[in-house]
């Protein structure tokens, strides 16, 4: 028997999916499988044990581990009297998201905010360039409000954050009321178009 065999069903569905849904996030399908299968586990895993959970190669299984450290997503550990490296995801969800925000940031966002400065420090030439630089400073201030509304949100503590996220339908309701009064949401400037 297997370690892949002794997996009960729900964690095999669980790794699974996680493998289907790596691709759609822009990792593979192995890399999300060896996530999924550290995040559940109780007890941090090798290689091997990794390996022979999922029936991958280990070379497929080391080259998954190293992008799962690049992204900071598993940690390292060693045992007394072990020479293996042992593997093992952070505990806490919300770390795992601060992580994986603080990555994407890093890796997707940062870039295009800094291509964005660049083109909004060009002198536009033609009617056409103003136009387009108008649009990229509209994008640009967007993305940096939010990314500075992130950055606020990641200087709480994990509590005040769930419960910032708890209140969104009640802060939402809040500011639409004040739009409305203010004529600033959609239905009021329909309303007053009638």
């Amino acid at each position: 028997m297997t370690l892949q065999d002794e997996l009960p069903p729900l964690n095999r569905e669980f790794i699974a999916h996680f493998g289907e849904m790596g691709s759609r996030w822009g990792i593979n399908r192995t890399v999300g499988q060896i996530y999924a299968l550290l995040y559940l586990s109780p007890e941090p895993l090798c290689a091997d044990q990794i390996a022979e959970a999922l029936a991958f190669s280990r070379s497929n299984v080391s080259m998954g581990l190293k992008e799962l450290q690049a992204w900071r997503l598993v940690r390292l550990r060693h045992f007394s009297g072990d020479r293996r490296e042992f593997f093992e995801a952070p505990q806490d969800v919300w770390e795992i998201f601060r992580v994986l925000a603080e990555e994407r940031r890093r890796r997707e966002i940062e870039p295009t905010l800094s291509m964005l400065r660049t083109a909004l420090l060009q002198s536009p030439g033609t009617d056409a360039e103003r136009h387009a630089q108008q649009r990229m400073k509209e994008m640009h201030d967007l993305i940096d409000r939010l990314m500075t509304w992130f950055d606020d949100v990641q200087k709480l503590a994990p509590e005040t954050a769930l419960q910032l996220m708890g209140m969104g339908a009640k802060v939402t309701r809040v500011l639409e009321l004040k739009d409305r009064l203010t004529g600033k949401s959609p239905a009021a400037r329909a309303d007053k178009a009638a």
